[in-house]
């Protein structure tokens, strides 16, 4: 997770498918919802077929988790077992057990001597939370040290295993003058618990003004000298030449002495490990070894155990994070000595101090970069991954917070993890995911719904409009932020909140759970999530296109051309790879695709590099890679001057010569083409016979996302846009989507395309459709962040067998669906309809009359209104009924205008005395906030689409007199800003409850085939 607290900082960043026109559910495929926590074992790898049951009945290994914040060690066994079953019962998957108390500024109230990370106690509550989740079938995560980044308790700054930084000093020189005196120390004090520094080197160089920038000093890297050798007891004398200005530069290593999120959590403190070194680890590890893992919890791991979890990598220096090898790393990564361009990559909080020549310094800058990947993923991700396995545990981690390439990070971990924080757009999540598939993983995890200010006032709709996108940019694992513990020293109503208050205002993210009015209704929501992953983590990940990224890291909002703004909106999937992608052992090629056998890209799109001005930048070994895949067969785009290459590092002699020469011959293949303008990429695909899966014909801010088993093609899809804060807001979408069909199994004419509703867990089959070979079209009709699933499979794949049904492929009626009678239409009004077949057969259906749509005249309202109780953590609910002629938001209701909790809206509508089996009837909702149910004359009907609600009213109305009652839960955000207003004050009442307008839609449905 990033924040923007302020300290010290280095290089840190802190319904389903409306078909209209015939894809409506009907009764013939369809199966009931089921409570996501009655599971089921999971049936969707690449070599085995996905069902109904394996859609309806989620396992947990595939259900959402949270993030569950403690107050270090200060936790009860028992409350952390009731905690447990609070997450089971809803649905949820698993917790991730992490000491995060930002809202506790007196740290002293903790006791971390008696409670804190990693003591006894904390143990305590690992094991009994461990013993709970084996009961419950679910998982326990463990960050790997007290909140964020990775820290280990009595490590001391100085101590070589601690986080290191390189801190520089600097003496100015006129021409000819001479500096006798101590070697300047660091511009920076160092960090209080550091008492020793290093130095490293002393260095003068000339001034040359043409290389300075506003905030750099340039140098000419000609004139750098090392002084070292020349110093004696610490003192320094010499005599700058008299051709200009000159600067001496110091360079010392040292402890940073930085020290976890929001501590202390443990006594001795912790303080974070070197990230770049073996030592690093090797305290994280033999802490956990010899101080955490007794045998009862090396037990307990294997019974319930999950992944450990690493945060973000935001380590905090005034000066460049450094460790003792970087030096011999970068030597050995470049055959160069690092020395000498040390004055091109010290920092001074954040920012760059002195520059060579431009395009000299941004080789220099991406060499160093280079190595310190290779230090971090070797010695910090790899080693703990090997570690985690041999506890049988997994290795998640959100590998990014530095210049490091992610991309080839995320090849490295059993499971990558995003953040709808930290990150810009949906291309940070590609990047991830481009990782993950060539190294044939399977989970892209995101720690989701962490709003800046949103404490308590987080709906679900936000939540989900927020997940509606990243799942199409490959995330399939959601870990929600989060689940505060109960209750902690001198907390308020409604108990501990790990981020509230923050700072004195609402924090981040929500505290969900029974304190929240929606978590009534949350199994509704964890099965919609359940259900989405389960789908996209089934078989293999596909996408069109691998966009080669020459600086893998991510979490910096930067995309691709073409692809990004223009590409996604027409159907085309992109990924990103960088250069130690190209060197797994999957990138090969196969029938003119990358990676046959896991996301199978049809083309590499290569372009010059956006981090440094789109300079057309090649490494001499990734062109060759490069010109191998195409050899055999890869189709490759190339937007830039490649005729005209430069080299991402410092090159070695002739090697841009060597890189010309590379390119050139790549350049001259056939299905090679290079492009000068991004607006050409698609004509250039479209030359080498490379197309989308997804096609549509108009633009639109319609998302995909497409996996394959043996059995089937798994189209998600999701009405979002490329990054949410971008305007204008999204709109609904109502057009035709082609998809492909590309499965291998069962023969090459036998799809069937059905639709998946992920928040009932029912399946139809496609009612109507045109079909041209293997691509099949269909309507889709999205509102705003409303995502739906269509899958082409093999008949029988959800239980109805027969593959030869006839089809609807024109209707002019509302809808055409399969129902127990057959193939039927339905319309909202009378008249005659016709529908041609895929028989070629044209059918005329007349509906002499369908009743007018009903408005309820008035309501019953029934609030269970939440308040505080005669504890932090006791909810006094108070009833209050009302009688509504016109339905009104709870914020303009004098009774409940600081209200929250839950209504139940009852009314009555009267159908005429002929209403048979032939009618039906949705129920429209309009506004409603936050969640709901509906239950129609005693029957609650199945979770409906949060973002389109609109309920099927199925078989549940009868002639004459009907009840519905709508049950809406809400936030707590109105009750708390008159219950604690020195924290909730601020914010605005919110408008909560049924606004609507609410509306009775009847039609009528007959039988056509």
């Amino acid at each position: 997770m990033h924040e923007p607290v302020p300290q010290r900082r280095g290089l840190t960043r802190r319904s389903v498918l409306t078909v209209t026109a015939g894809l409506t559910a009907g009764a013939a495929l369809t199966f009931g919802a089921v409570s996501p926590a009655q599971a089921v074992p999971a049936t969707g790898t690449a070599g085995q077929a996905p069902g109904a049951d394996w859609f309806a009945r989620p396992p947990a290994s595939v259900r959402p988790k949270f993030r569950w914040w403690w107050p270090d060690g200060l936790v009860d066994p028992d409350e952390i077992a009731r905690e447990i079953d609070q997450i089971a019962d809803a649905g949820f998957g698993g917790m991730e057990i992490a000491a995060v108390h930002h809202s506790i500024k007196d740290k002293s109230v903790l006791d971390t001597e008696h409670h804190g990370w990693g003591s006894r106690p904390w143990r305590e509550g690992v094991e009994a939370a461990l013993r709970r989740a084996a009961r419950r079938g679910v998982t326990i995560d463990l960050t790997l040290g007290p909140a964020w980044p990775v820290a280990v308790p009595g490590l001391a700054p100085d101590d070589d295993a601690a986080a290191q930084e390189l801190a520089y000093g600097r003496v100015s020189l006129t021409a000819g003058s001479t500096y006798q005196g101590p070697v300047p120390p660091p511009v920076h004090a160092p960090a209080s618990g550091v008492t020793r520094q290093s130095l490293i080197a002393v260095q003068a160089a000339r001034v040359d003004t043409a290389n300075s920038t506003r905030k750099e000093t340039g140098l000419d890297l000609a004139s750098v000298r090392d002084l070292t050798a020349t110093v004696a007891d610490g003192a320094l004398t010499w005599t700058a030449p008299d051709d200009g200005d000159w600067v001496l530069i110091s360079y010392w290593q040292r402890g940073s002495a930085q020290q976890p999120e929001s501590g202390p959590h443990s006594s001795p403190a912790a303080y974070v490990v070197d990230h770049f070194s073996a030592a690093g680890t090797t305290a994280v590890t033999g802490f956990w070894d010899d101080r955490i893992l007794t045998s009862t919890l090396r037990r307990l791991l294997k019974a319930a155990g999950g992944a450990f979890f690493e945060d973000s990598v935001e380590l905090e220096t005034d000066g460049l994070v450094w460790t003792s090898r970087l030096p011999e790393a970068f030597e050995k990564h470049t055959g160069r000595p690092l020395l000498p361009y040390l004055p091109a990559l010290v920092l001074d909080d954040s920012n760059q101090v002195f520059a060579f020549e431009a395009q000299l310094t941004r080789q220099i800058r991406h060499d160093f970069w280079e190595a310190v990947s290779e230090l971090f993923n070797r010695h910090h991700l790899g080693a703990l991954r090997d570690w985690a396995h041999a506890l049988h545990m997994e290795l998640r981690s959100q590998p990014y917070g530095l210049q490091t390439d992610a991309i080839a990070s995320a090849t490295l971990l059993d499971i990558a993890e995003g953040e709808s924080l930290g990150f810009k757009n949906l291309d940070d999540y590609r990047c991830l995911a481009g990782g993950r598939d060539m190294a044939g993983h399977t989970v892209l995890s995101c720690e989701a719904g962490a709003y800046n200010g949103s404490a308590y006032s987080t709906t679900w709709d936000r939540f989900l409009r927020t997940m509606g996108g990243a799942y199409a940019a490959g995330v399939n694992q959601t870990v929600l932020h989060g689940f505060s513990y109960a209750t902690a020293p001198n907390v308020s109503w409604p108990g501990f909140a790990a981020f509230s208050p923050y700072n004195g205002a609402p924090g981040y993210g929500e505290s969900w759970g029974p304190r929240q009015p929606t978590w009534e209704h949350v199994e509704d929501v964890s099965g919609y999530l359940s259900r989405v992953h389960q789908v996209l983590q089934a078989g293999k990940a596909r996408a069109d296109v691998a966009v080669f990224r020459q600086t893998g890291y991510t979490a910096t909002g930067i995309g691709a051309s073409w692809f990004t703004s223009t590409g996604v909106p027409l159907g085309w999937t992109h990924q990103f790879l960088s250069g130690p992608v190209l060197a797994l052992p999957s990138a090969t090629v196969d029938d003119g695709r990358l990676a046959p056998d896991g996301p199978a890209y049809k083309a590499l799109f290569v372009e010059g590099d956006f981090f440094y001005s789109s300079a057309p930048t090649l490494a001499l070994a990734d062109a060759e890679a490069v010109l191998a895949l195409a050899r055999d067969g890869l189709p490759v785009v190339l937007l830039g001057a490649f005729d005209l290459p430069l080299t991402p590092g410092v090159p070695d002699e002739g090697e841009t010569a060597r890189l010309t020469e590379v390119l050139t011959r790549l350049l001259a293949l056939p299905h090679v083409v290079r492009i000068t303008d991004k607006t050409a990429v698609g004509d250039a695909l479209a030359r080498l016979g490379v197309e989308p899966d997804v096609r549509h014909s108009v633009s639109s801010t319609l998302l995909n996302a497409h996996r394959v088993t043996d059995d089937a093609d798994f189209y998600y899809f999701c009405n979002g846009k490329h990054a949410e804060t971008v305007k204008p807001a999204v709109a609904a979408i109502d057009h035709e989507v082609t998809v492909r069909r590309t499965f291998r199994g069962s023969g090459r004419g036998t799809a069937v395309p059905y639709l998946l509703d992920p928040w009932s867990g029912t399946v139809t089959r496609a009612g109507r459709y045109t079909r041209d070979g293997d691509e099949f079209t269909l309507r889709v009709a999205l509102q705003p962040g409303q995502s739906t699933i269509v899958v082409l499979g093999r008949p029988g794949l959800f239980g109805d067998r027969d593959g030869n049904r006839p089809y609807a492929t024109a209707t002019d009626a509302g809808g055409v669906l399969f129902t127990a009678r057959g193939l039927s239409v339905r319309a909202t009004a009378a008249g005659r309809y016709t529908t041609r077949l895929s028989t070629g057969r044209t059918v005329t259906t007349t509906f002499d009359t369908v009743p007018e749509p009903v408005v309820p005249a008035s309501w019953r309202l029934e609030v269970e209104d939440w308040g505080p109780g005669s504890s932090a953590t006791r909810t006094e609910r108070t009833s209050r009924s009302l009688t509504l002629d016109t339905l009104l938001p709870w914020s303009k209701i004098p009774e409940l205008a600081d209200s929250a909790g839950i209504g139940r809206y009852r009314t009555t509508v009267t159908l005429p005395a002929d209403w048979d089996g032939s009618h039906g009837a949705t129920l429209e909702l309009g506004q409603v906030s936050d969640t709901f149910r509906v239950t129609v004359n005693g029957t609650r009907l199945p979770a409906a689409d949060r973002l389109d609600p609109v309920v099927d009213l199925e078989s549940t109305l009868r002639a004459g007199a009907n009840e519905i009652v709508i049950e809406v839960a809400t936030p707590l955000i109105n009750r708390l800003r008159v219950a604690q207003p020195a924290v909730f004050g601020g914010a605005a009442r919110q408008d909560y409850g049924l606004v609507g307008p609410v509306r009775l839609v009847p039609h009528r449905q007959a039988a056509i085939a």
